[in-house]
This record gives structure tokens, C-alpha cells and sequence, in this order.
């Protein structure tokens, strides 16, 4: 048990386990652990690379995905919403995640959690999002307004408004803040600046459900429930860029580390394709139908792949070969809408999160010296082909 209270009342939100190891068949294995402890010691089976045969070259061997979970927590009320954004991984090792009215912090180095904020019973969390350095955590409402944390002290530093409904989006950049609402608008935000916000972006006609700032912090990518996903530059109150191929709402939104420009986005449940586009050149590279709703995307820092997290009606998370598309591994347990993924800061494991009340935790990436990266990502580029 990583939380409880005392069980001198009935069961409440507030009085169930929070956190609480959810024993599969086998063992848990500690965050602590390196990888190649994790596979030596896991009981469970692997995904073989989509590759097969015996080769003729000594090029090295596959490499393999466990297929399991090595770690599985409950979290009580986490909301099946698709438009929210309530899980996400700091550079410190602390996960938040936003259950019902209340953030929880859970460390994964000592596995203890703490429990940062309470909203009230008029109010919850709808959106979490750490700073890229340092303790800060944004969290947005569903009153519309921006709390900013300091988890390290489990003090609020400020409250920010300016949205007329509730806030399910979070970007940082920097110690720039943009928030995503409901109300259709983007909000830029300098905590260090007495205002609320120092500019807004218009151009979305439903809820802002996805942002993503690029890794030179130089382009903002939002999607909203209007199916249409667009980039932001650090300057313009417009969309500089407009892509409308998608079908459905845009939640998923990821930026290549690897080549400058390169931008993933998936669609919802009338969609459920991933597509690639360059926005240096303002190209659609390719797409991939995936078969369910695109949740959410994510890269790897340590290798040319990437994750999907998937709803209606499979479930499943893919971890894909960029930029063949080829599946790696597919992961299977959650039991509705994997709708919260995030990855760990040495980009090896990620956490998923559904309305069935589990985080799960996946070691799906290889780290930086057990792979050649240079060669693997110089050699990928940009690809015109369109996949079906």
C-alpha cells in the first residue's frame, strides 16, 4: 500500500486507496531498477520486432518490448474524459496526476505520495502540466482559471485567469505557460509577469484539447474538438499554419527531438490516424490508420520511435519504428480509453492512465547507450509516401 487514511469512516473518495499496488500474476519490480535488471528478472513474455527469420548478417538482434506492465497503481477517480490532460512526468521523477478535485504527487524513486492540492467540491482538476526545470506545476481548472504549484513546498504561488471555462490543455515554455480551454482560446502566460496573460490566440471554433511547444521552443501546436490542428509561432495571435485533414478531434500532438520541424498529430474516433507533417516546408508527409481513437503521442528521446494510446475501441498502446510505421509492440491491459500517457525524464519508461482507475507503468524504450542513435535517427527523413 503506497497511501491510505484511516478507515474510521465509510468509503469515500478521500478515504479509498490511493495509489495502492494492484498485484497481477506476478511480482512488481522497483522504478529504481535498470533496465536490463527489469528484463533479466521479469516472469512475463515479449514482443518480438516486427522482423523475423534468421538473418544473414551479423546485424544485432531485435529488440524486444515486455508486453506486461511492471508496475500497476490505482487512481481512484481519474476521469474517462478525452478532453483532459490529468498525468504528467517531471524532470524531478514525480509524477502528478489530477484525480476528481485533488493533485497527488507520487515519487518514483521512493515510491511516496503526497497529496499537493485540494480544489474543493465545486471545482476540479481538469489538466496538469510541470515546468521543464524546477518544481513548478500548472494546474488548470474546470472553473477556468490556472493554479501554479510549487511542488517542493506544497505551496501555491499564484492563481492566473482570463478563460470562461474549463482549462484541459497545458504547454510550457520555458517560463512561458499557454493554456488550451474549452472557451476555444489559447492564453500565453509569463508567470514572471504581474498580468494573468500577455496575449491570446484565436482561431479554433471548438474546445483547444492538445498544445505542444517545440523542443527550440520556437512553434506551438494546438488541436481542438474542431478537428483542425494548427502552429503558433512566438509572435502571432493567428495560426501561421492550418492543417484540416484530420476527421476528428485532435488531442494527440507530438515534435520529433530528432529532426527539427517534424510533428505527429492523431485523430479521435471518426479519425484514427496518425499524420506526419514538416512545418518548415508546410508538407503533409504521410499517414497511418491506426484502427481506434488516437489518444495520445509521444517520442522518443533515445531512439528514432514513438508511442500511440488508443481508445475506442482496442485499447491498445503501439510503440512504432519511425518512419516506416512498422509496430514494434502491441500493449494490451487497460480496459477503457488509455486517455493519459506520459514518459519518464530518461525517456525510457512511460505511465498510461484510463477510466478504469490504473496507472500503468511500461518499459517500451531502450536507453541512449544501449543504442547506436546516430545512426538510427541520421539516417531517417522526411517520407512523402501516404499509408493505409
Amino acid at each position: 500500500m503506497l497511501f491510505s487514511v484511516p478507515h474510521s469512516s465509510a468509503p469515500t473518495l478521500l478515504t479509498r486507496k490511493i495509489f495502492r499496488h494492484r498485484l497481477p500474476l506476478a511480482i512488481f519490480f522497483d522504478l529504481s531498477l535498470k533496465p536490463d535488471a527489469l528484463h533479466s528478472l521479469s516472469p512475463f513474455g515479449f514482443d518480438n520486432d516486427v522482423t523475423s527469420g534468421v538473418s544473414q548478417s551479423p546485424v544485432k538482434a531485435p529488440r524486444k518490448v515486455p508486453r506486461s506492465p511492471y508496475k500497476i497503481l490505482d487512481a481512484p477517480a481519474l476521469q474517462d474524459d478525452f478532453y483532459l490532460n490529468l498525468v504528467d512526468w517531471s524532470s524531478h521523477n514525480v509524477l502528478a496526476v489530477g484525480l476528481g478535485n485533488c493533485v497527488y504527487l507520487w515519487n518514483a524513486c521512493s515510491s511516496k505520495v503526497t497529496k499537493l492540492c485540494d480544489l474543493g467540491i465545486d471545482d476540479n482538476v481538469c489538466s496538469v502540466g510541470w515546468a521543464h526545470r524546477g518544481t513548478h506545476l500548472a494546474v488548470g481548472t474546470s472553473h477556468g482559471k490556472v493554479q501554479i504549484w510549487d511542488a517542493s513546498r506544497c505551496k501555491r504561488v499564484r492563481t492566473m485567469e482570463g478563460h470562461r471555462s474549463r482549462v484541459g490543455a497545458l504547454a510550457w515554455s520555458s517560463s512561458s505557460l499557454s493554456s488550451g480551454s474549452r472557451d476555444k482560446s489559447i492564453l500565453q502566460r509569463d508567470i514572471r509577469a504581474q498580468e494573468d496573460f500577455v496575449s491570446k490566440l484565436s482561431g479554433h471554433k471548438s474546445e483547444v484539447c492538445g498544445l505542444k511547444w517545440s523542443y527550440d521552443n520556437r512553434e506551438l501546436a494546438s488541436g481542438g474538438n474542431d478537428n483542425r490542428l494548427f502552429v503558433w509561432n512566438q509572435h502571432s495571435t493567428q495560426p501561421v499554419l492550418k492543417y484540416c485533414e484530420h476527421t476528428a478531434a485532435v488531442k494527440a500532438i507530438a515534435w520529433s527531438p530528432h529532426l527539427h520541424g517534424l510533428l505527429a498529430s492523431g485523430g479521435g474516433t471518426a479519425d484514427r490516424c496518425i499524420r506526419f507533417w514538416n512545418t518548415t516546408t508546410n508538407t503533409h508527409l504521410s499517414c497511418m490508420d491506426t484502427g481506434s481513437q488516437v489518444c495520445n503521442l509521444v517520442w522518443s528521446k533515445n531512439v528514432n520511435e514513438l508511442v500511440s494510446t488508443h481508445g475506442y475501441s482496442q485499447n491498445q498502446i503501439i510503440v512504432w519504428r519511425y518512419p516506416t510505421m512498422s509496430k514494434l509492440a502491441t500493449l494490451t491491459g487497460h480496459t477503457y480509453r488509455v486517455l493519459y500517457l506520459a514518459i519518464s525524464p530518461d525517456g525510457q519508461t512511460i505511465v498510461t492512465g484510463a477510466g478504469d482507475e490504473t496507472l500503468r507503468f511500461w518499459n517500451v524504450f531502450p536507453s541512449p547507450k544501449s543504442q547506436n542513435t546516430d545512426s538510427e535517427i541520421g539516417a531517417s527523413s522526411f517520407g512523402r509516401t501516404i499509408i493505409r
